[in-house]
């Protein structure tokens, strides 16, 4: 299916080799679990949190050790935010475009760039609330969004 405005087909991506363990990593599945939810209690993100044991500690993929994802093991430990981190990525850029907006108020480019991220968060909330991931009655707005991302 080719791309919602760019008219471009998208290429699959290179697949990670299916090892059933890391031989090299020294951490024990709860420990892993313990820096997990010690950095989302610092406010981290799980894309961070990946980012940071494969850096730091040589974790190559928390699924692989612990049979969970980041996001599940900060569900279990109710560190998780209430917002899905995707979607709270696309809000942050919102406000961030809006703001640039309210300076230059010209910037047609930014302009589409704003319209195009705002109707990604309606179809993204769409999908959540269908799933019941955000309660049924949540609408974007962009006075809410600049509060949560703050």
């Amino acid at each position: 299916m080719a791309r919602m405005y760019s008219r471009k087909k998208g290429r699959s991506g290179s697949r990670r080799p299916k090892v059933k363990e890391a031989k090299w990593v020294s951490h024990k599945p709860a420990e892993i679990k313990d820096i997990i939810v010690k950095l989302a209690n610092e406010g981290k993100s799980s894309a961070e949190i990946g980012s940071i044991l494969r850096d730091k500690y040589g974790i190559p993929s928390v699924r692989m050790v612990t049979e969970k994802k980041i996001s599940q093991i900060m569900k279990e430990n109710k560190v998780a935010s209430e917002l899905p981190e995707d979607m709270l990525n696309l809000l942050k850029n919102a406000v961030k475009l809006r703001a640039h907006l309210e300076g230059n108020k010209h910037d047609r480019y930014s302009k589409r760039g704003l319209e195009l991220t705002e109707s990604k968060i309606r179809r993204l909330a769409k999908y959540y609330k269908s799933r019941d991931v955000l309660p049924g009655d949540w609408d974007y707005d962009p006075e809410k969004a600049k509060l949560l991302v703050k």
